[in-house]
């Protein structure tokens, strides 16, 4: 399964070079990942927002995400892959993301 990254390009983070930055890091970490950016989706009371998706897994949504969030997004992205739903049982490696979550949808 594919996992998407999406950023909101209306928010500051979706306009900076992070996307792409993640993106090269997924692609070092072997993870087959798509990031891409969407005109908005509607987080606009708390910008930054990113959402994790997968076919068939748990869909995440964060807010108030950062660049120096990237590390943790990376993380993100490693455990909804390894996950065969998309959940996460321990929250703890996310570091300061985990504050962020604005929801989560089952899959």
């Amino acid at each position: 399964m594919t996992l998407t990254v999406t950023f909101c390009a209306g928010c500051p983070l979706g306009r900076t070079d992070v996307p792409e930055d993640l993106a090269h890091a997924l692609a070092r970490a072997g993870l087959a990942a798509q990031v891409r950016r969407t005109d908005c989706m509607n987080g606009c009371a708390r910008p930054s927002t990113v959402a994790f998706r997968a076919p068939g897994k748990t869909a995440w949504l964060f807010a108030d995400v950062t660049a120096a969030d990237l590390p943790d997004l990376l993380t993100m992205a490693r455990l909804v892959d390894d996950s065969p739903d998309g959940t996460i049982a321990d929250a703890r490696p996310l570091g300061g993301l985990r504050s962020k979550l604005l929801g989560r949808i089952p899959g």
